[in-house]
């Protein structure tokens, strides 16, 4: 950093550099506050004339990638979990959403065998999961979820010394165009003179088809417990097309950065992230699919095993939410309302 701070070759590139130069030494706080801001475009790699082979050694992509997995590690609550983000891989996520399957499985098969053996179940899902146990189950998750997340952010935020609220147009902004995934141009680099825009594309069907199928799930609990609507809903309700183009970008976004992820330049990210990135977009992927399965054969005799697995997927999506690749996007927008203010 103190080698980038005298050389500002890189400034043009991303808000990284800007707020380097706004620093005279570099303290953890700092580090932790750079790197988290950090998009991993890549540019500053190929750009750098003290990158390897070079003595130096320099490479401030893979530096900032390590600092930022060390800080996801030392904020997450409990802290015996940081260690949850470099155990993480693509066979532990299916491993996790088959054990929750199988959980769910044995619980509804003791209560209500019927559920599975029914001819025309209608789409009826509370008819295998009662209304309540679903609300119960996941509300609980949800609300450890939540909790687990606001802790790590509150300790990020005491880190770097970013004050409440966390609130500032600019910063908006740049996370719903992510425009710093492309630096100063239109692309974004997977390798020295290989650029595309898919990476910004990907990352905005994911972003997005996540708050789609979140504002569906909330649309649907208001028509049950505001208007007494209940499922199942037609094809033509707004939670159904919410969840399905939800879905669908789901799909789409995450598929594309995992086939990306094995095109990319494996110097501009550190290699203990890598099954941290592929187990989170894994169960994004698995949960997508499962749910459009779902919507699709509700009305056969096949849903009920169909719905537990996609359950599953999701109970384990949701559990590791704090402890994988999910967190990153709090962070980064927690430091890009830092860099707004400095700016």
């Amino acid at each position: 950093m103190t080698v980038c701070n005298a050389c500002r070759y890189c400034e043009q590139y991303c808000p990284v550099f800007p707020a380097m130069e706004q620093r005279a030494t570099f303290a953890k706080a700092d580090l932790v506050y750079l790197a988290n801001l950090c998009h991993n475009c890549g540019e500053c790699l190929y750009a750098c004339q003290y990158a390897p082979p070079h003595e130096f050694g320099i490479n401030v992509p893979r530096t900032l990638a390590e600092i930022r997995l060390e800080s996801y590690e030392e904020y997450c609550w409990p802290a015996f979990m940081g260690t949850a983000f470099r155990r993480s891989g693509i066979a532990t996520a299916l491993l996790l959403a088959a054990a929750f399957s199988a959980i769910l499985f044995v619980a509804t098969f003791g209560q209500n065998p019927a559920a599975f053996n029914q001819a025309a179940p209608a789409g009826d899902f509370y008819n295998v999961i009662p209304h309540v146990v679903m609300v119960t189950l996941f509300g609980g998750v949800g609300l450890y979820v939540v909790a687990a997340i606001a802790i790590g952010v509150r300790r990020f935020r005491r880190e770097v010394g970013l004050a409440a609220p966390m609130f500032n147009r600019r910063a908006l902004r740049d996370v719903f165009t992510l425009r710093h995934l492309h630096t100063t141009g239109v692309d974004c680099t997977s390798g020295e003179e290989a650029r595309s825009p898919w990476r910004r594309w990907f990352h905005h069907c994911t972003f997005y088809g996540f708050l789609l199928c979140f504002a569906s799930t909330s649309v649907a609990a208001v028509y049950h417990t505001v208007f007494g609507w209940f499922a199942p809903y037609a094809y033509t309700s707004i939670p159904v097309l919410l969840g399905t183009v939800g879905g669908v970008g789901l799909l789409i976004g995450p598929a594309g950065l995992l086939a990306l992820r094995r095109q990319r330049d494996p110097a501009l990210s550190a290699g203990q992230q890598q099954g941290l990135d592929e187990s989170f977009i894994a169960l994004l992927l698995l949960t997508s699919l499962t749910g459009l399965v779902l919507l699709v054969l509700r009305n056969q005799s096949v849903m009920a095993a169909l719905l537990i697995v996609h359950l599953g997927a999701v109970l384990a999506l949701f559990l590791t939410l704090p402890y994988g690749k999910f967190v990153h996007g709090i962070y980064r927008t927690a430091a890009l309302v830092k860099f707004g203010r400095e700016s």
